[in-house]
């Protein structure tokens, strides 16, 4: 127990490191077309994480009997995630008689939601990894999962980029809600290690990334009256898509 302190506060720098992108998102050039490439950016994160976070469950799907089935019950499980919590977002967020765009912050807060359920799975492995005294892939996941973080403030931000100028009051909120789970998974995994609830918060995870990222795609592209600046709009969201995603990648190799 004399290094469960220290795994706490691991946790909670691995966790919170998703703050050191505020400086770069608060910034008044986050505004404009610096805003436009770093809203593509978030895009490109999240499309990385959502292929990440799947080759993660896909792994713990697999039935050990037979590598190339998996387990029905697990599949079932995974299932229920992604469908329950897409299918429950899809109800808070589209009642009747509010407005078919939601608001900069309603879509914020469920990327936050959907980076803290990914991040609650991360202090899981991070805690059952320190519980086991397995140091060297403690040391791994701890490096892995710190770098990534990194990144993750700009799809929280990214609702509140490269329009008109926004309010950006509840961003602070909004990365505690992203970055503190890994916390508490990093608590609940050195106590308990459960292969269930990782898939399970992944698949909320998944879910929640698929349901902001396809309003997210359909909002960048819209079409400027100007056909040279529509032009040199999409060839900027291109770019900063490709350059999130590879971001992402390399954060993640490393």
């Amino acid at each position: 127990m004399a290094q469960f302190p220290l795994l706490v506060a691991l946790s909670a720098i691995m966790g919170l490191s998703i703050f050191l992108s505020l400086p770069v998102v608060r910034s008044h050039r986050a505004q404009g077309r610096f805003g436009i490439g770093l809203n593509a950016v978030a895009i490109g994160i999240l499309v990385f994480l959502l292929a990440d976070i799947f080759s993660d469950v896909a792994a713990l799907l697999v039935n050990p009997a037979d590598p190339y089935l998996t387990l029905p019950a697990l599949d079932l499980l995974f299932g229920v995630g992604v469908l329950g919590s897409f299918g429950l977002l899809l109800l808070v967020t589209h009642r009747p008689g509010q407005p078919v765009e939601p608001h900069p912050t309603q879509t914020a807060l469920v990327i936050a939601a959907a980076m803290g359920f990914q991040n609650l799975t991360e202090g899981l492995v991070f805690g059952a990894a320190w519980a086991a005294s397995q140091v060297g892939l403690s040391t791994v996941v701890f490096v892995g999962f710190l770098f990534q973080n990194l990144t993750e403030g700009f799809p929280i931000a990214a609702p509140f980029l490269g329009g008109k100028v926004q309010r950006m009051r509840p961003i602070v909120p909004l990365f505690l809600i992203g970055g503190t789970p890994a916390i508490l998974g990093g608590v609940v995994g050195y106590f308990y290690s459960s292969h269930f609830l990782e898939i399970l918060f992944d698949a909320v995870a998944i879910g929640a990334i698929l349901y902001v990222l396809l309003p997210m795609v359909r909002g960048i592209f819209r079409t400027l009256a100007d056909p040279e600046a529509n032009l040199a709009r999409t060839r900027l969201i291109y770019l900063g898509i490709l350059a999130g995603f590879l971001l992402g990648f390399a954060v993640n190799a490393f």
